[in-house]
């Protein structure tokens, strides 16, 4: 079965809330949503994880991302940047790019962030770049999605994003929860598009 796999690191639960949301427009796109995440990575020895973890998705394998029909990538905001575990996970996948094996394949990015000026949209374009580096093209959420236009707290057209707040005590807006069912949406109808 074909499935867009919807790849997010989430460390309070906003970025994973967001995933949910976006996998529900996959499957309204008419294909299968892949929930998957990444193990926390240390800044001090090698992390062991378990192969499963205690809850929320499983972690992902090359072969989810090899096997994918599109790809939703998502990571909460640091430093203007994607979160390490998910750069981690990326910077694996080289025998992926040498195999070509992501080229023409429908992409796009979501994040979260605690402040409104917090680096959504730098985040957003720089997980935008190992995608291009193999192949994937690059969807965003255009100003016909009304919510776009609206939104007070996240949302831009690199994709959808999330205003949490400092202490993560912000639930996901309306705009920003209908940006996610979009960009989901798309993804899906795009690369059933592309496989016609």
């Amino acid at each position: 079965m074909r499935y867009i796999l919807v790849l997010y690191y989430s460390r309070h639960g906003a970025t994973a809330d967001m995933a949910h949301h976006l996998a529900r427009g996959v499957e309204a796109g008419g294909l299968e949503a892949r929930l998957r995440t990444v193990p926390a990575v240390s800044t001090v020895c090698e992390a062991v994880e378990d192969s499963v973890p205690a809850s929320g998705a499983p972690y992902v394998t090359q072969d989810d991302l090899r096997h994918c029909a599109g790809l939703a990538l998502g990571s909460p905001t640091r430093f203007g940047n994607m979160a390490s575990p998910l750069k981690y996970f990326l910077d694996g996948t080289s025998d992926l790019w040498l195999a070509g094996a992501l080229i023409g394949k429908p992409a796009g990015v979501f994040t979260s962030t605690s402040s409104l000026h917090g680096g959504q949209e730098s985040t957003l374009l720089t997980m935008m770049v190992p995608l291009l580096h193999h192949g994937m093209m690059i969807m965003g959420v255009p100003y016909s999605e009304p919510a776009l236009l609206h939104t007070t707290s996240g949302g831009t057209p690199y994709g959808p994003s999330h205003l949490a707040g400092a202490s993560n005590q912000l639930p996901i807006s309306d705009e920003e929860r209908q940006l996610c069912f979009a960009l989901g949406q798309r993804l899906a109808q795009t690369a059933l598009r592309l496989n016609a």
